[in-house]
């Protein structure tokens, strides 16, 4: 399916508008944010499931939402573990509370990881050797994007007040069983929406289904917005998200150096 040329210049149309708030200066000596594909499959109010294709700048607000799971990863649902790249919109995954919510959305992305000269978090890949985490957490090796959240708080972030919090995968990597990797092939990338923000089973370690935060849009110009909530058909507003199920450990500050 091709693009049509209108989305992309929608996209375009996007980052320059975004650029006119920023110092002259500054846009001078930077690139612009490069475009990417971005897929969707969303749930309609009638039980009808639409797929769409997406052009839009490459920014962490647009990341944010497909970059979390790589094809391949093992979602728990009421019929058993389903790779992500299988699931379908209206398909019931499992959550921690002991229910299940249907699917209302799945995001997918192509990265390059490997790429000289991509972006940071292009490369930032984190891949989990099996138990690397205790018994079966996971219990195959996983591959997470730099989106994927656990509930989960590292050694090294503990104190926060919080024993449940929402901690991007990259801060467990710790160099041997959790480690940084970028392969030079393409990697599928895919997040999972539902109606209510919950923690899921991915490869039998709980993480977050997509929630762009509370306050994703709130220095976006009315471009950008418009662009992101139209990858959205469930919702035409943040507000549509609905609240955390856990507090996110990189909104909290971390403590710091004692002073003596």
């Amino acid at each position: 399916m091709t693009i049509p040329q209108s989305l992309q210049r929608a996209a375009a149309n996007a980052v320059e508008a975004t650029a006119i708030l920023q110092d002259p200066a500054a846009l001078r000596s930077a690139s612009k944010p490069q475009l990417r594909r971005y897929e969707v499959s969303c749930l309609l109010p009638g039980g009808a499931i639409a797929e769409t294709r997406h052009i839009a700048p490459a920014l962490p607000l647009f990341e944010n939402a497909f970059c979390a799971f790589s094809r391949g990863s093992l979602v728990d649902t009421a019929s058993g573990p389903i790779a992500v790249e299988d699931l379908l919109p209206g398909d019931e995954v499992l959550t921690e509370d002991g229910g299940s919510q249907p699917l209302v959305w799945v995001g997918r992305t192509c990265v390059l990881p490997g790429r000289a000269g991509g972006s940071p978090r292009s490369c930032s890949l984190t891949s989990f050797m099996a138990d690397s985490l205790g018994l079966q957490k996971p219990a195959a090796s996983l591959v997470a994007g730099p989106a994927a959240r656990l509930l989960r708080t590292p050694p090294h972030m503990q104190g926060s007040g919080s024993s449940k919090l929402l901690t991007l995968a990259s801060e467990f990597q710790d160099g041997m069983s959790i480690f940084e990797t970028a392969p030079p092939a393409p990697v599928d990338l895919y997040h999972l929406c539902l109606p209510r923000h919950a923690v899921i089973t991915v490869a039998g370690l709980p993480f977050e289904s997509y929630h762009p935060g509370p306050d994703a849009l709130k220095l976006a110009s009315y471009a950008i917005k418009t662009l992101f909530l139209n990858l959205f058909a469930h919702t035409d507003s943040i507000q549509g998200f609905g609240p955390l199920a856990h507090p996110r450990a990189d909104s909290i500050s971390r403590p710091g150096p004692a002073i003596l």
